[in-house]
């Protein structure tokens, strides 16, 4: 029986026809060990742990509401593996000194295939080499390509292994293929110029395997109800199809998200950057926890991206020597969403997007053409006084629908944007500042030095992983049994 809200679990899934049955499985790493029902921790309550998963391969269906079931952890429990930990940070590490290497090294290549833009930030206009993503994509996936064989060591031996842990090598091996799979999609974006409705339906292509493989690893879609809605709901509830739905569309808002909150040197790597060390600090801190394989197997992959980005940034950052493209977008929102579904915290993951979704939310109404949106809203460059200024969308005030119009007003009397009437000389025209959480900065403090601006954005988004770790660790007792 599930702790910390009481519900019979059911019978352990089969899995290729063999069925689990308590303490016959492998856990993570080939070590074997039994586990104990720790439903009621603070990780389990807000992340949730898997419906019946048989000991020693605890795992949640972590979704919008929180999951339950048996957690791992235990005195039998395997420890963490700090040796495959210490290889990953190894490797990590000569990624980013190869990241860094490779990225000049490749310019005049790409100079060549005229994957390149000019900077218009600055004043001149020097073409840079685009989508260097790529480079520190394919870093990454050499990195984990031959790490995979480090966490099952032991299973070599033949003694300390008694039966070798598929389950765990197809959730590395699917969710690399996500990811690569992504990779792949985003530098087609950048070498072809995609609109925005194939930018949505890239991620979810990419994301299929990752749902296979929750599907067949995984499976459950029961969550734990948030306190304020159990009257209506109960204390659990299963979303079927409609979680792998959820999922999907996690998938498709990481990817994005990072892409429309752009256009200034350093911003996209750098918000990668943050968000990757708040998710690292999170799995570190999740070790002592009942769900550390899922932290661990996180860390698998945050880490080499964390070295990889950095030395993607170190280019990227102000004056920009390359631009990072849509490549990296995808790359990172992708590995994002692989770590938050399969390593069942998705909606702590979300936590640290804050910045992302309020970017999200402000810019809905040009996103859905509610108000006209211009292809690219990055700001605009003041060339006398060399500064950043909001960027303005401009159209004729007759072609405004009446929720557009509506819509303008309201946000007007909110402060939320600058709206200019009239701004040629018939009076036919308005102009609107881009909704964009770059422009608003720019409204709320003025014209900015573009490396002020980019600093001050990163400081938003730690103190955003900062209100995230508050959330989870606080505020999480108002909605849950802890």
């Amino acid at each position: 029986m599930a702790s910390g809200g009481g519900g019979l679990a059911p019978p352990s899934r089969s899995r290729r026809g063999a069925t689990w049955q308590p303490g016959s499985s492998a856990s993570r790493h080939g070590q074997l060990g039994g586990t104990k029902a720790a439903a009621g921790s603070a990780s389990q309550a807000l992340d949730g742990t898997r419906l019946g998963a048989p000991a020693g391969r605890h795992r949640d269906a972590e979704g919008p509401g929180g999951s339950v079931g048996q957690g791992g952890g235990g005195g039998a429990m395997w420890k963490v593996p700090v040796v495959p930990l210490l290889i990953n940070l190894g490797g990590s590490a000569l990624g980013c000194w190869a990241t860094m290497r490779l990225i000049p090294a490749f310019r005049e290549h790409f100079l060549a295939a005229r994957l390149c833009g000019a900077d218009l930030n600055k004043p001149s206009r020097q073409p840079l080499p685009e989508s260097q993503g790529v480079i520190s994509g394919a870093v990454f996936l050499i990195l984990l390509f031959c790490f995979i064989p480090v966490p099952f060591l032991s299973c070599f031996g033949g003694e300390r292994c008694q039966a070798f842990p598929h389950h765990e090598l197809v959730a590395l091996v699917g969710a690399l293929l996500a990811i690569c799979c992504m990779i792949f999609l985003g530098f087609a974006d950048d070498v072809l110029n995609l609109r925005w409705r194939h930018k949505l339906l890239l991620p979810t292509a990419a994301s299929l395997p990752l749902l296979m493989v929750y599907f067949t690893n995984f499976g459950n879609t029961t969550i734990v109800v948030p306190k304020p809605f159990r009257v209506l709901l109960g204390v659990y509830l299963d979303l079927g199809i409609l979680y792998y739905v959820y999922m999907g569309m996690l998938a498709v808002f990481c990817t994005n998200a990072i892409n429309i909150l752009a256009g200034i040197n350093g911003l996209e790597a750098g918000q990668s950057l943050v968000i990757a060390a708040s998710i690292i600090a999170f799995n570190i801190a999740e070790l002592t926890g009942d769900c550390k394989d899922d932290h661990v197997f996180s860390l698998y992959f945050m880490i080499p991206f964390f070295f990889t980005t950095l030395g993607l940034l170190y280019h990227n950052w102000y004056p920009s020597r390359v631009f990072v493209g849509d490549t990296f977008c995808y790359f990172a929102g992708m590995t994002f969403a692989v770590v938050g579904i399969l390593g069942h915290f998705s909606k702590t993951m979300l936590l640290f997007f804050i910045p992302q979704v309020a970017n999200f939310l402000y810019s809905l109404p040009q996103l859905f053409h509610i108000i006209p949106c211009p292809r690219h809203r990055l700001p605009r460059f003041n060339t006398d006084t060399g500064k950043l200024e909001m960027s303005y969308s401009r159209f004729k005030s007759k072609n405004l629908s009446p929720w557009g119009a509506y819509t303008l007003k309201v946000a007007e009397k909110l402060c939320l944007v600058n709206v200019r009437q009239g701004t040629d000389k018939d009076g036919e025209f308005t102009e609107c500042n881009n909704m964009t959480l770059i422009n608003f900065v720019l409204k709320l403090i003025g014209p900015t030095p573009e490396q002020n601006l980019t600093v001050l954005l990163l400081l938003i988004q730690v103190a955003g992983s900062l209100v995230a770790f508050g959330i989870r660790y606080q505020l999480v007792r108002l909605f849950y049994d802890v």
